[in-house]
């Protein structure tokens, strides 16, 4: 079983969850957009009116399905963030959007310094990370989480590469008694359909909170740092 294919998958059902997200960071996203891990296209659709936007993503497999989804409004293609391999050549852009990316990807700092490089002067990178690793289990394995970060020491390594923060908080903390209680009490390897159900019918109800007051913890980070 593809345990990775099967979260995408099971995400993909988070309509208004994934709508929430990108209303958190829509502000940062204008002209050419590259996202980065696009995986089976949950979030590219929704980008397509921001901008101009490119995709990239390492597996062959989900960049055809993302393909299909967007119906030829964005450019997708292979993407190697950690070797500094793309589709496209010579390319830079405004915003750079990897959610839920980082985490998979055995050299991070490197990918970190990669999407400098991919990005214009004065552009923004829009992050989505994995929060706290005592959140760490066995979903996080099953789907090939190197790691779970901490967000003061995550925008160090970013200021240290030479973005300015802009913002950086926790997110969904629903999600992370959630992804606490399936992962360590209930042991559990993957994100059914049937968890995210249930999550998107409290979701409404609970998350509008947190844009009001900053959750003590939570299932993601979400930074936006500017070259």
């Amino acid at each position: 079983m593809n345990c990775g294919k099967l979260t995408l998958e099971s995400m993909s059902q988070a309509v208004w969850y994934n709508q929430w997200t990108i209303k958190k960071f829509e502000q940062f996203l204008k002209g050419d957009i590259l996202e980065v891990g696009c995986g089976i296209g949950n979030f590219t659709s929704f980008l397509t009116k921001y901008g101009n936007v490119w995709a990239i993503d390492i597996n062959e497999q989900y960049v055809t399905e993302a393909k299909k989804k967007v119906n030829g409004k964005v450019k997708i293609g292979i993407g190697d963030v950690e070797k500094g391999n793309y589709f496209f050549k010579g390319q830079k852009f405004d915003s750079i959007v990897c959610l839920n990316v980082l985490e998979h990807i055995k050299n991070d700092g490197f990918a970190l310094k990669s999407l400098y490089n991919l990005l214009e002067k004065g552009g923004c990178l829009i992050l989505l990370v994995p929060a706290h690793m005592f959140l760490f289990g066995k979903i996080d394995k099953s789907i090939g989480h190197y790691r779970r970060y901490n967000k003061q020491q995550l925008g160090d390594v970013l200021k240290g590469i030479g973005f300015k923060i802009i913002k950086a908080r926790i997110l969904n903390m629903v999600g992370a008694i959630g992804w606490w209680f399936a992962s360590k009490v209930l042991s559990n390897g993957t994100v059914g359909v049937g968890k995210i159900k249930l999550f998107s019918l409290i979701a409404p109800f609970v998350l509008p909170m947190e844009d009001i007051i900053e959750p003590p913890f939570g299932t993601s980070i979400l930074i936006i740092c500017q070259k």
